[in-house]
């Protein structure tokens, strides 16, 4: 559970540093066109171009690093894709062993989250990997949660945080035999 966390809060970090890195480029921008800029003096064509290059040289200077850091953070979302592909387990499919098992561990019932922390009460029409497949999930057991269709759609390729997953654990003590693992996701090791 804990690598999980820390992958979901990792990949959070990033869309929060790429958004604001965005919003002080779009700042950047807005600031520098709207500074005032050396008065020319003159007429014609020849001012116009000295205005307009006078602008661009000053949105060129203060992009310049807001730039570098988009670069900097597109490369590192970059890395942690490619991994995410070499992670990916060979094996796409649940096994009908699997399925088999882990319908009848939820007895047939949606296991997701239909909201306010309480499972969905529809009947199961799916296998779904907890941790998405492709983003490294395991095609095993204890990375299967039966869904609806519609819990399915929801979740979508999204990383669950470790609040879904410290919910889901609860919830499937309430159904499980207490023997019975109640642990929820997996991620396939690198190569």
């Amino acid at each position: 559970m804990p690598e999980l966390g820390r992958i979901y809060w990792t990949r959070q970090g990033l869309r929060l540093a790429y958004s604001a890195v965005l919003f002080w480029l779009a700042a950047s921008v807005m600031t520098a066109l709207m500074a005032k800029g050396t008065p020319v003096s003159g007429s014609g064509p020849s001012v116009a171009a000295e205005v307009l290059r006078g602008m661009i040289d000053r949105v060129v200077s203060s992009a310049a690093l807001p730039v570098v850091f988009v670069v900097v953070l597109g490369i590192v979302a970059a890395v942690i894709t490619s991994r995410d592909v070499r992670r990916r387990d060979p094996v796409r499919r649940f096994t009908r062993q699997q399925r088999r098992e882990g319908m009848a561990r939820a007895g047939g019932l949606c296991e997701l989250e239909a909201g306010f922390g309480r499972r969905c009460g529809r009947p199961a029409e799916h296998g779904d990997h907890f941790y998405p497949w492709s983003k490294g999930g395991s095609t095993s057991l204890q990375n299967f949660v039966a869904a609806c269709a519609r819990c399915n759609r929801a979740k979508r390729a999204n990383i669950p945080s470790p609040g879904k997953q410290q919910r889901m654990e609860r919830r499937r003590r309430d159904y499980l035999p207490p023997s019975a693992s109640v642990s929820v996701g997996e991620r396939q090791p690198l190569p």
